[in-house]
């Protein structure tokens, strides 16, 4: 949760959470926490809140992500993955036995800026009425934690009350996913070299970025990849250097 204004809805937020059997909670810059509000509503998850991570930024809380999603109510300039909460859902749950995932909520007047909309792999929302689509964060936590137990009982094949804790699906693959964190490690090496070499326009080059942040976002390299890339940067980087010398 990033930002969160009202200390109600972190407690609220932490209550919904326990109810389908979720416990980490990260809070990015809280305005207020902690608050008596916040326990007051948590009614039950005080442990939820007890346990949870405080950091400064975004970018802090999802260092060691490998896939984010963050939650958006619509579509941005740049039209970046987009789901439902059910897809969403079934998505993360797929990917939470290999490696960790995060979901992303905003905060309560504006959501996510677009940088940090632009920072995670994939958006989610959930199907509103379009006359009135204004969800308040707290319900959203609510109605997202609701697919992900569902998701979770369809994968298990058992009814709900019935669940035990069990391990979560298994996707196969043969390296680790590089983790949000490295990732922009190669986004910053990445642009240094493309100024290099000029590819970049000088007066407006922030719209290709944008496109090669979210083309490489969708790829998701894994770590192999995420190694041979960068190996590749600095070979590049060394050649430049040698042609410019020689200059």
């Amino acid at each position: 949760m990033v930002q969160t204004t009202h200390p109600g809805n972190i407690g609220a937020a932490a209550r919904a959470m326990k109810t389908m059997g979720l416990s980490q909670l990260v809070l990015v810059a809280p305005c207020h926490f902690p608050h008596a509000e916040a326990t007051a509503l948590a009614s039950g998850a005080a442990d939820i809140l007890a346990q949870a991570k405080v950091v400064a930024t975004l970018d802090e809380a999802l260092a060691d992500v490998a896939l984010a999603v963050a939650t958006s109510a619509r579509l941005r300039h740049l039209p970046w993955p987009h789901v439902d909460a059910r897809a969403g859902a079934q998505r993360m749950l797929q990917e939470a036995a290999r490696h960790p995932v995060a979901l992303v909520f905003g905060r309560e007047d504006r959501g996510l800026t677009n940088e940090e909309l632009q920072s995670c792999h994939l958006h989610v929302g959930i199907p509103s009425d379009a006359e009135y689509g204004v969800l308040n964060v707290a319900a959203a936590v609510q109605v997202l934690a609701y697919e992900l137990r569902m998701a979770w009982l369809q994968a298990q094949e058992i009814a709900p009350g019935d669940e035990p804790r069990m391990p979560l699906l298994q996707v196969p693959w043969d390296e680790e996913l590089a983790t949000l964190a490295e990732v922009e490690q190669f986004f910053q090496h990445f642009e240094r070299v493309l100024e290099r070499v000029g590819f970049l326009s000088v007066q407006n080059p922030r719209p290709m970025l944008l496109r090669l942040r979210r083309m490489f976002l969708r790829i998701r390299p894994d770590r192999l990849e995420h190694n041979l890339l960068r190996g590749l940067l600095k070979d590049v980087e060394k050649a430049l250097s040698k042609r410019e010398g020689g200059t």
